[in-house]
């Protein structure tokens, strides 16, 4: 484990001083539908998904702490606070959001698995933080230090506020509120929190209605500040997040950025998914927040609008968005190039972000089957299966030619100039526990397959909830249900839609032949017929303890096309098993990139525990032969030739 060690310039500038007090509000109506059941209340004990959380906390956020302290990050707060001599550190006027992010990240990890060296390691973080903070509260450490100074090629400089299509001030603020919103809740202290309040109280007197008219370039500060009033009910938070989406596309009030930031016409008549993948993906979950908290009917039929067109012409097989390298952008409808994919790792785990948020405001699986698609694809294969190098575009297909990842080269890299998907999967991961179940009133929903188990009341009965699989390498799932006493509550478990011939909602991709078996569900040992509910078996019963739930999903693998407006995989398919996608590569294969599928071609699949941490390989035989491995999976032996889709004889 990389050691919580404080370099001596850092910890002899740390300041000492007591935080300013102030009352939290009581628990508040989300607005959503239903309610998730929170991570730090659902213990993981699979070997798929546990392993990742605690390589994540013991080697991914150690190392991109160590980086943020070698590369300047937490120098310029200290530079930005008169407490270190010098110039700006860094190549982005966002460098402070990779501190933010990975103690967001650290704070979840302490929620659930206590660490007193990585606490105190936050908290002097922490204090070097306010270091850098004005006195009004502002903090930008870039523009704090040299306002003169250019913060990208792509930006110029100036003072607060100038330039603010493209400075990321606000960019900050967001990621540290949603930072300090998760330290705050998982240690009860308001060291960071004070800090993030003061700076957001800066903003609410800065912007909104008959003050300064612009917004952010880069959308999270309303998303930020949602969580900012979740914690103090304070509601100017509430309306300036609003305000900044409200104002988005209005002409008569400024000048406006354009489709590249989402700021081309108003957010509630916007209805493709267009310009930077993840300022975007960002702002619609923001939206989805406003359309729950004030259940804004044109707020929801606007993110409805935009996700069909996601789901139904610019989306990855894999889950991933963003087909441009240019402006890390969406492309036209059905532009999905495989090569020049750009699949950022920061656009796919906005993705889930913004699906479970769909999800809980209308309780459709079919959100969670995006998010599924993503999280076991898009997301992970950002990150290498050691925890310490990534990926920060996702393609799908490698030819050795291209040079695909951050700074042109082939390989996962230990850390970039701009290193928003290293820090992002550091917050990300540790979260994945909180989208396994939600509630709504006396429902469960089981939503992911993970071995685990929660603790719920349902009807006025507290219900431990137990989980036992091995998915997604196995089709098999055994909920039990221990109820207290006998209650009568409903569970609902999602039936994937990959199971009803669905790859993905929306229609863009198919399976080339229906499934050969269906799903089958069984309670206490005997198979039963269900009803459906968006995407879910109905279970409605009085419920004793250890009444035990069975699922058996079949793993076949199978082919998949898209359809034929995606030019770039006409007389293509691609393969998956489960959840996963697979792809093909040099490792095991000679002439992978003329490998092709027939309809004679025959599957087979086998788990390999000594290959790549342990997966389920599949074979193909017949007129083809060749093995696939998933595709997350890809580039951890090392860089070689890859390929998702293959051309169909």
């Amino acid at each position: 484990m990389i050691r919580f060690i404080l370099p001596a310039v850092l910890a002899g500038a740390l300041l000492t001083g007591c935080t300013v007090t102030g009352e939290e509000s009581e628990d508040k109506d989300s607005g959503y539908m239903l309610s998730p059941v929170p991570f730090n209340e659902v213990h993981v004990n699979d070997n798929f998904w546990m392993s990742r959380i605690e390589t994540n906390r013991t080697v991914t956020i150690p190392a991109s702490f160590q980086k943020c302290e070698e590369m300047g990050r937490l120098d310029n707060f200290l530079i930005a606070g008169g407490r270190m001599d010098g110039g700006v550190r860094g190549e982005m006027p966002f460098d402070d959001t990779d501190v933010y992010k990975i103690i967001e990240g650290a704070s979840y990890s302490l929620t659930t698995i206590p660490d007193p060296e990585l606490e105190a390691y936050v908290d002097s973080l922490i204090a070097i933080i306010a270091v850098g903070q004005e006195a009004d509260g502002y903090l930008t450490t870039y523009k704090s230090i040299d306002t003169t100074r250019s913060p990208a090629p792509w930006c110029a400089g100036g003072s607060r506020w100038e330039n603010l299509g493209c400075s990321h001030e606000l960019y900050n603020s967001g990621h540290m509120f949603e930072a300090a919103a998760a330290h705050y809740q998982a240690t009860g202290r308001r060291n960071f929190l004070d800090i993030a309040l003061k700076n957001a109280d800066l903003l609410v007197s800065v912007f909104g209605p008959d003050k300064n008219p612009d917004i952010p370039g880069h959308q999270v500060v309303e998303t930020g500040l949602i969580k900012l009033y979740d914690i103090t009910g304070k509601k100017d938070y509430l309306e300036l997040a609003r305000h900044f989406l409200d104002s988005r596309g209005d002409s008569t009030i400024r000048d406006i950025l354009g489709p590249y930031s989402q700021d081309h016409m108003p957010v509630v008549q916007q209805d493709e998914a267009v310009g930077h993948a993840v300022r975007a993906v960002y702002m619609y979950s923001g939206m989805t927040d406003i359309a729950a908290l004030q259940q804004d009917s044109a707020y929801r039929k606007a993110v409805r609008n935009i996700w069909k067109n996601v789901v139904g012409k610019k989306i990855y097989i894999t889950g991933g968005i963003g087909a441009r390298h240019d402006g890390e952008a969406f492309g036209d409808n059905y532009e999905l190039p495989a090569l020049t994919a750009y699949n950022e790792t920061c656009a796919a785990i906005a993705n889930v972000y913004w699906n479970h948020r769909m999800f809980m405001l209308e309780g459709d699986a079919a959100y969670l089957d995006v998010l599924e698609r993503s999280l076991y694809n898009g997301v992970i294969s950002g990150v290498a299966l050691d925890g310490e190098t990534f990926f920060y575009p996702n393609p799908l297909e490698c030819n050795m030619e291209y040079r695909f990842n951050y700074g042109g080269t082939l390989s996962r890299e230990p850390w970039f100039s701009c290193s928003c998907c290293p820090s992002s999967v550091c917050r990300f991961i540790p979260n994945v526990p909180g989208y396994i179940y939600a509630q709504e009133e006396s429902t469960l929903y089981v939503n992911l397959f993970i071995q685990s188990n929660t603790e719920v009341e349902l009807n006025g009965t507290l219900t431990h909830v137990e989980q036992q699989t091995n998915y997604p390498w196995k089709g098999d799932v055994k909920v039990i249900v221990l109820p207290e006493r006998k209650s009568s509550f409903t569970v609902k478990i999602r039936i994937p839609g990959w199971v009803s011939d669905k790859p993905l909602p929306g229609g863009l991709y198919y399976f080339t032949s229906p499934a050969e078996q269906g799903p089958v569900l069984k309670v206490n040992g005997r198979e039963m017929d269900y009803i459906m509910d968006k995407g879910f078996a109905v279970i409605n019963r009085e419920w004793e303890p250890e009444d035990e739930i069975e699922l058996h999903l079949p793993m076949e693998v199978r082919k998949v096309k898209a359809i034929e407006e995606v030019a770039d995989a006409r007389g293509k398919v691609s393969l998956e098993r489960g959840p996963l996608v697979y792809c093909v590569e040099e490792m095991d294969n000679a002439g992978v990139m003329e490998l092709a599928v027939s309809e004679g071609t025959d599957f087979s699949s086998e788990f390999n525990p000594k290959l790549l941490n342990g997966v389920e390989v599949v074979t193909a035989s017949g007129a083809s032969s060749f093995k696939a491995i998933p595709y997350y999976a890809w580039n951890n032996r090392g860089a070689n030739k890859m390929k998702v889709w293959l051309d169909e004889e």
